[in-house]
Order: structure tokens, then C-alpha cells, then sequence
């Protein structure tokens, strides 16, 4: 008999290919091998701050929702940390320099799409961001300040210090996307959902690599 996969495990497995491709996008491959310059770190934190700024924002708006607001927690907030790594990396006009790419207008605007009308799919983009930045995310927050000799500044994006543990954070999470009151249909909406949210940021990657290469 065919073992029953929880809904956080089947997402998991659905999407693991998804994840791996974007993980291993040229630009980011680039950045871990130290093969990218500040200038192309500083350009990932910038987009960054557009994907934060309305998935934080989308935060605020579902607080009262039943369902999205289980997964919403200060812990997780990230936008104040990107606007003082900008203000180091950048400076003080940090807001004047920088620009959305053309797939972080899309992934934007289906972030403020799915945060003003659908729960599941605010939660989708949740998980994709957050759960990311508690796995590999680390890692590369440590890259980051051996690659460029960052001591807090200008990584402050990956350190949680409101969270002590992070696999144990990221385990209460999945129970919590298992205990979420969806039918069948929803959950392999929320899937659909969780597979774009990883094929923006492949694309992403792809727009930073066209950037840089025209540099």
C-alpha cells in the first residue's frame, strides 16, 4: 500500500525540481563560486527589496485573514533588514539608484494579485520566500560574508536573530501548511502557485545574468 504523503511533504517533492533549477541558476552559481562582483550582489539585494516590500505589505493586508495570518509572524519580517543593507551597500540615496528588472514587476504584481484576494496563494509565495531563506539562504548569507568580508552589514537579509533554531521553525511550519483547511483542489492550487513562485525567481536570476552580462 502506497504510503499517504502530507500535504507539506507532497509540496515538497512537487516542487523539489523546480527549487533545484532555481537554485542553481547561472547568476546565483556565479555569486556562491565567486565568480559575480559586489555590484551583482548589490543588484539581487536591490530586487530583493521590491519582492519584500509587497509580499510584507500582502502580510499586513491578510493579518485578519483565518488561514494566512497562522503563517504570519514578525520573526520573519525582512524588509527592514534589506533598506539597512541597501543603505550600506548603496548609501544614503540607496531608494533613488535602484530599479525593478521586468520579472520583478511580474513576480510583484502577482504577489499583490494573490495578497489581496487568495489566501493560499499569498501562503504559496510565503513558503517559496521564507522557508527558502531559512534553508539555503543561510548558506548564502555566510557566503556572502567571506566572499565580500561582511561582518553583519550587508547580509543582514539572512540573519534571523529572532529565531534560534531554524529547522525547528521550518517544522512547526509544515504542520502548520498541513493543519490549513484546504480540499484537495486547494492544495494543488496552492502547488501551482508555490511552482511559479520558484519560476519567477528562475527567471529572475536569468534577467541579473542579462543585466550583468550588459554591464
Amino acid at each position: 500500500m502506497a504510503e499517504i504523503l502530507s500535504f507539506s511533504a507532497a509540496l515538497r517533492e512537487r516542487s523539489s525540481g523546480s527549487h533545484s533549477r532555481s537554485e542553481h541558476a547561472g547568476f546565483m552559481a556565479d555569486l556562491l563560486k565567486g565568480e559575480a562582483s559586489r555590484e551583482d550582489y548589490i543588484s539581487l539585494v536591490a530586487q530583493h527589496y521590491f519582492i519584500y516590500e509587497a509580499l510584507e505589505s500582502a502580510g499586513e493586508r491578510m493579518q485578519r485573514d483565518p488561514v494566512a495570518s497562522v503563517f504570519i509572524t514578525d520573526k520573519l519580517t525582512r524588509l527592514p533588514a534589506l533598506e539597512a543593507d541597501l543603505e550600506f551597500l548603496v548609501g544614503p540615496d540607496w531608494r533613488e539608484t535602484i530599479t525593478p528588472l521586468p520579472t520583478t514587476e511580474r513576480y510583484v504584481a502577482r504577489i499583490n494579485e494573490v495578497g489581496a484576494t487568495w489566501a493560499g496563494g499569498f501562503v504559496a509565495h510565503h513558503y517559496t520566500r521564507y522557508l527558502g531563506d531559512l534553508s539555503g539562504g543561510i548558506f548564502i548569507g555566510r557566503v556572502m560574508q567571506r566572499r565580500f568580508g561582511f561582518e553583519t552589514n550587508g547580509v543582514g537579509f539572512y540573519l534571523f536573530d529572532d529565531i534560534a533554531d531554524p529547522n525547528a521553525f521550518k517544522d512547526v511550519y509544515r504542520e502548520q501548511l498541513d493543519a490549513a483547511p484546504w480540499d484537495a483542489a486547494e492544495r494543488e492550487r496552492v502547488i501551482d502557485e508555490v511552482l511559479l513562485a520558484y519560476q519567477f525567481n528562475t527567471e529572475l536570476f536569468q534577467d541579473l545574468d542579462r543585466a550583468r552580462l550588459a554591464a
